[in-house]
């Protein structure tokens, strides 16, 4: 049998893609390898969101080439589709796919002689042609491409993802892709395509799976996971045609997990502003199956800025967002991601940002400084924003994520919080997450996977520390 390696650069959702071609290669015949230099097949499974996504996935093409030159390296994944002739002329690949095709990514590299697998030797295999493989030219060092348009995409790649600590305990389970938004500075809509949704009989039996399986904590993700639904043209429940009035919702996927499901808790990652209806919250405040727990990208608290982002929702709306969540879930992690440096941005705007921010109960803050990328709006803008600008204005809302944390986790002492036992021991005490999604040292040693309750004592660093009930 052939060996194999993934490794997987990005969000969740790309790692529910590694995950899935993963499940491709084992069911052709392969094995796993523990690592990259022991592997005949590489896999890299890229991300584009930011010019430094780009030059992480050139530096591990140069890094395996040069530790395993022997291997075959198949590159996929958004970098694959947003510049598949630019990775294909890099030293050691040996074929790309992009994001159109990474589905059928074992049937192409066995078609193109790149692997053997035995579960692809037979009729069905014989005659394979795929003529999308483009690009292949000795003498220029190319390596063959395939990639073709990604809004004529359909398929959703689905497996859940085990591989991290975490999610040895806390596995994450894809069930929407793409995005129909077209926000001024995000290549994603361009290298996912547009929003599919996982069928809602599938997410039930993936969700049946790992809770026979005995996993405690499952994560619901997606590109743009609020408008998970949208576009199913039949209702999952009736089978009938539906108008968009009546079709499902995300929060309606949530009531049929609980309803048709014995999951114990759910964590829902990302969710866009808009997509917090009164409906999801009140549904989420209203039991103890759904992790408190809210994530909602704001990128900027500037009316003027959001506008130029193309974003679809103004500051005071997502304020009363975020309020309405807080006002249900006092003790709810809350937060988001925000964008410094974005073209136009002038220090009034960076400010309206921070003020916006200082008033509002964020928890913790994802800040990324504004990265140009081909193809996208602000990539023409004017007055773009120097870096040591954008750096300086990064580092400040970093702080101010670290004092909102800080105060935050300071009101937990003395309280009570559930929490899920990963997979690290140290010094007497065993990792957790928390309901609402605090790190924990839980004195004492306890197996992973297990769902426990503490009193919360002291902070350790960034960390709580308390003892089970």
């Amino acid at each position: 049998m052939g060996s194999f390696y993934v490794e997987n650069f990005g969000c969740r959702a790309t790692q529910a893609d590694g995950a899935a071609i993963e499940r491709q290669l084992t069911d052709g015949g392969m094995h796993r390898a523990e690592a990259a230099t022991d592997a005949e097949i590489v896999v890299l499974n890229t991300c584009t969101v930011t010019s430094s996504a780009d030059q992480d996935a050139r530096a591990a093409i140069r890094r395996i080439h040069r530790t395993n030159p022997s291997a075959r390296i198949l590159v996929t994944g958004c970098y694959a589709q947003r510049a598949p002739e630019e990775i294909s002329a890099l030293d050691g690949v040996s074929l790309v796919v992009g994001n159109s095709h990474k589905h059928r990514l074992a049937e192409i590299a066995a078609s193109a002689g790149f692997v053997s697998l035995d579960s692809l030797a037979s009729s069905a295999m014989t005659g394979t042609s795929f003529g999308q493989i483009t690009g292949q030219d000795a003498a220029a060092h190319r390596a063959p491409v395939v990639v073709d348009d990604i809004f004529a995409h359909t398929e959703l790649m689905a497996a859940p993802v085990f591989d991290s600590d975490n999610e040895k305990t806390r596995p994450n389970l894809k069930v929407q892709d793409g995005c129909n938004n077209r926000c001024g500075f995000c290549v994603i809509p361009f290298v996912r395509g547009r929003s599919r949704s996982l069928p809602l009989g599938e997410v039930l039996r993936n969700v049946d799976q790992l809770v026979v399986n005995g996993y405690q904590e499952l994560v619901l993700s997606g590109i743009n996971l609020g408008k998970w639904g949208r576009d199913l043209g039949r209702d999952p429940r009736t089978g009938s045609d539906t108008n968009d009035a009546a079709r499902l919702r995300f929060v309606d996927l949530l009531r049929a997990v609980l309803d048709r499901t014995k999951v114990p808790l759910l964590r829902i990652s990302s969710v866009e502003a808009m997509d917090w209806s009164d409906d999801l919250i009140t549904l989420i405040a209203s039991t103890d199956r759904i992790a408190r727990h809210a994530h909602v990208p704001l990128q900027s608290g500037s009316d003027r800025i959001l506008r130029l982002m193309h974003r679809r929702y103004r500051p005071w709306h997502y304020e009363d967002r975020i309020r309405r969540i807080h006002d249900l879930m006092p003790t709810a992690a809350i937060g988001a991601d925000v964008m410094v440096g974005f073209p136009g941005e002038s220090e009034e705007d960076f400010e309206q940002t921070r003020a916006f921010i200082e008033r509002l109960p964020f928890t913790y803050l994802h800040v990324f400084t504004y990265s140009s990328r081909p193809g996208t709006a602000s990539a023409q803008m004017p007055a773009q924003v120097p870096v040591h600008k954008a750096r300086e204005r990064n580092r400040v809302l970093r702080e101010l994520a670290a004092r909102k944390k800080q105060s935050f986790q300071q009101q937990l002492i003395g309280g009570t919080l559930r929490a899920l036992t990963l997979t690290q021991v140290l010094n007497g005490r065993t990792e957790a997450l928390t309901d609402n999604y605090q790190k924990l040292w839980i004195e004492g040693e306890f197996p992973s996977n297990r769902m426990l309750t503490a009193r919360i004592h002291s902070i350790e660093g960034e960390a709580l520390v308390g003892k089970v009930l």
